[in-house]
């Protein structure tokens, strides 16, 4: 008896599968986030609609509300792409090693290279007043803990003898705001790039910290032999009878 005939191919589904998907749909929210980013940051929140984010994707204003709700709910989305950057830096410097002041280096200049991105210069340059009040709250808890992680840094240095006795939460407040600025003042356009800026300020910001480095300012250097001619002027004339040899 003959064996019944292969069964023709399926046709091709005309769906994708859902993790194609998926994917797409979060390459497109990110397309939405990074034209809307630019935008806030260049006009500010209010000033900025979303006609002219969907302008800047081609796309039509109801096609964005496929992916937001509303212009707050990406406003957040923004600051929270920002937000992730720096607890995925954090969580690398954790999972490595090093003594506090190691941890600490490496977090400024992580930091500071984040405040030249747009994601980034989002943390400090959005009102969180704008945020509905549960991502506002959502918003201030992730700024204290990075204030939090930039403390135990400094205290784990204290500790292990990388940086010299100081005040942590002092110490923390300095470096943080003077990095946070960098989102307010970086262009790209400039003529140093991030990674410039991120050497310089880790340098700037923590070599004041360094115990090493308190250790050789407070070394005497030798003093000048004191002879009887140490004290004429380089003119060679002998001084006066007022001045004593």
């Amino acid at each position: 008896m003959d064996s019944a005939p292969p069964a023709p191919p399926s046709s091709p589904s005309p769906w994708l599968p859902f993790e194609s998907r998926r994917r797409a749909r979060d390459e497109k929210r990110e397309a939405v986030l990074r034209a809307a980013v630019q935008l806030f940051l260049e006009q500010g929140y209010h000033r900025a609609t979303l006609n002219e984010v969907a302008d800047r994707l081609n796309i039509t204003k109801p096609a964005l509300y496929n992916y937001f709700r509303g212009k707050d709910e990406i406003l957040f989305e923004c600051w929270s792409m920002g937000a992730e950057l720096v607890d995925g830096v954090i969580t690398e410097i954790n999972a490595g090693g090093g003594s506090g002041l190691a941890k600490l280096r490496k977090l400024v200049h992580a930091y500071a290279t984040l405040m030249a991105t747009d994601f980034g210069a989002s943390l400090v340059r959005f009102d969180l007043r704008d945020l509905a009040e549960r991502n506002a709250g959502v918003a201030r808890a992730a700024k204290r803990r990075i204030d939090a992680t930039f403390r135990r840094y400094i205290t784990a240095g204290i500790a292990d003898g990388s940086i010299r006795p100081c005040d942590p939460k002092l110490a923390a407040f300095a470096i943080a705001g003077s990095l946070n600025w960098i989102g307010h003042w970086y262009r790209r356009e400039g003529k140093l790039s991030p990674t410039a800026i991120a050497d310089e300020f880790t340098v700037r910001l923590t070599d004041g910290l360094a115990a090493e480095v308190r250790l050789q300012m407070t070394k005497k250097t030798p003093r000048a032999p004191q002879g009887r001619n140490s004290g004429r002027k380089a003119t060679g004339k002998k001084r006066t009878g007022g001045e004593t040899g």
